[in-house]
């Protein structure tokens, strides 16, 4: 069976993943990948249109409205007493050489750029990259320097795209490993109480199958726009009911 047929099957019969735990580990590591390109794909496109649409906005922000300002040994300094906060379109960009606005508040945050007293931060599609001003080391920057260097970033675009989508990617791919062989071990106990002969080799392999469902249904839901309460409850909650009706389905051993 090809990969996009188990996809298929894996959405929602467990007595088709159960056969699965026979198949090579090459295979479902290629299946594994395959769901972590699915599972990507809506962050992806918010990210980069966000990111192509945001460089138009502080540009033009930094030309016409932001104060002058300085980066000196890792550090913004400009005249403003209080955060300068600018909303274009959707955007929203956010000045601040004050230290009051910091990460944790940027968290919840959609579509932002924020050029705060030690660094800079971009939050799109859920994604948040980060600056530190010290890795430009002894070099200091002014408003005319951060539109040179805008200019030439926006030019790149076409190459720091990728590249940001493919550390994403393997960023979620790992995770999905993580998920994968922490499921598989809750696995080792679901086949002693359902008293099924199997190994470790084969719960990770179910395992891989059985998040197929909570994973599709958090993308569709990424390509929403929509938060689910309890994500990450839910989520491990349908792949364990899902591996465990899977295991169910693997034959049990004849009593002597």
């Amino acid at each position: 069976m090809n990969i996009f047929k188990q996809f298929i099957k894996s959405l929602y019969s467990p007595k088709d993943i159960a056969p699965y735990r026979f198949q090579g580990i090459g295979k479902t590591i290629l299946y594994v990948f395959f769901l972590t390109l699915l599972s990507i794909i809506p962050s992806s496109v918010y990210f980069s249109t966000a990111l192509i649409n945001g460089m138009g906005a502080i540009q033009d922000s930094v030309k016409t409205e932001l104060p002058s300002f300085i980066i000196e040994n890792g550090e913004m300094q400009s005249d403003i007493d209080v955060p300068k906060i600018i909303n274009k379109d959707d955007f929203t960009i956010i000045f601040d050489s004050t230290g009051t606005v910091n990460q944790k508040e940027l968290s919840n945050s959609n579509n932002t750029i924020a050029l705060l007293k030690n660094d800079a931060y971009f939050v799109a599609g859920g994604q948040v990259q980060s600056f530190s001003y010290s890795m430009i080391n002894d070099a200091v920057l002014t408003n005319d320097d951060i539109e040179s260097v805008l200019a030439t970033f926006d030019s790149l675009l076409a190459i720091i795209i990728p590249l940001i989508v493919l550390v994403i990617y393997i960023f979620a791919a790992g995770l999905k490993f993580i998920e994968i062989s922490f499921l598989a071990l809750v696995g080792l106990l679901l086949k002693k109480l359902l008293e099924v002969d199997i190994q470790y080799r084969h719960t990770w392999r179910l395992a891989a199958y059985s998040v197929t469902l909570p994973t599709i249904f958090f993308t569709v839901m990424d390509s929403l726009k929509t938060l689910v309460p309890n994500g990450a409850i839910l989520n491990w909650f349908v792949a364990f009911i899902i591996l465990f009706l899977v295991i169910k389905e693997i034959p049990r051993p004849e009593k002597k």
